[in-house]
């Protein structure tokens, strides 16, 4: 038998310890979504699916995207967690993982101008090269909303069993459209320099780390390569890692 010593990777099924608590192993199901979270009956579905996950032992599962109000959600019928009714369904999957001796985390997505629907909004009036509407200019107060809409939809994950969050930061969704001058020209408190851009998803991570306490998750999805003109630079994305850290990431995944 082969010793984990002599392996590639020997602290890959180690257990990982967060403080307040421990994943069995340093195994990450990635956020996937597979379109069961807009079926009829599709969470009893996800609930199978994500249950055999964790009893196949992956160390933690991250969900598919889920919308933290209506404007932000991908398409018209796409999967939003913004009131109690949402929780109990919600609670189908969190139960199956947890009887399966896993832990999950509920991605935080918000498509901001990749919306494909005509209500979508963004830091600026910029259209995206995928859909064929152009997003409203969110002004100060609703950028605000959208920081408690945020922070609402990981209370509520909480309630509905979850273990943590994912705040999806990458893949050109809103929090990414914030962060680069691609599509970030505002010049109020949101925009300009590196400090202003990056406050947005600061405020949404420390706002949940208060909200829900030290005992949970929270994964940031952090963009290490924008691939488009006017990215982070690597020196900006290690600032913003360091910030993220600072306002009480668990984890950082890229």
């Amino acid at each position: 038998m082969t010793s984990t010593a002599s392996l590639p990777y020997p602290r890959l099924l180690a257990p990982l310890d967060l403080g307040f608590t421990t994943l069995k192993n340093r195994l990450l199901m990635g956020s996937m979504h597979t379109g069961l979270e807009e079926e009829k009956d599709g969470f009893m579905k996800l609930a199978i699916f994500y249950g055999a996950r964790a009893s196949g032992g992956v160390g933690l599962i991250v969900t598919g995207g889920i919308s933290p109000d209506s404007l932000g959600k991908l398409t018209p019928r796409a999967s939003k967690m913004s009131s109690l009714m949402d929780v109990k369904r919600h609670r189908l999957i969190t139960d199956e993982v947890h009887r399966s001796g896993g832990k999950i985390c509920m991605q935080i997505l918000h498509a901001g101008r990749y919306a494909y629907h005509p209500f979508c909004v963004a830091p600026s009036r910029i259209k995206s090269p995928i859909t064929p509407f152009t997003p409203y200019a969110m002004p100060a107060w609703l950028i605000r909303r959208t920081i408690r809409k945020f922070i609402r939809a990981a209370e509520l994950a909480s309630k509905a069993g979850y273990d943590g969050v994912e705040v999806m930061g990458s893949e050109g969704y809103l929090i990414n459209q914030f962060l680069v001058t691609h599509t970030n020209q505002r010049t109020d408190e949101w925009g300009g320099t590196f400090e202003n851009r990056m406050k947005f998803p600061i405020e949404i991570v420390k706002g949940i780390r208060e909200k829900l306490g030290k005992n949970f998750i929270i994964i940031y999805r952090l963009s290490m390569l924008d691939l488009i003109k006017d990215g982070q630079t690597p020196e900006e994305i290690i600032k913003l890692g360091k910030a993220i850290e600072k306002a009480g990431a668990t984890l950082i995944n890229t």
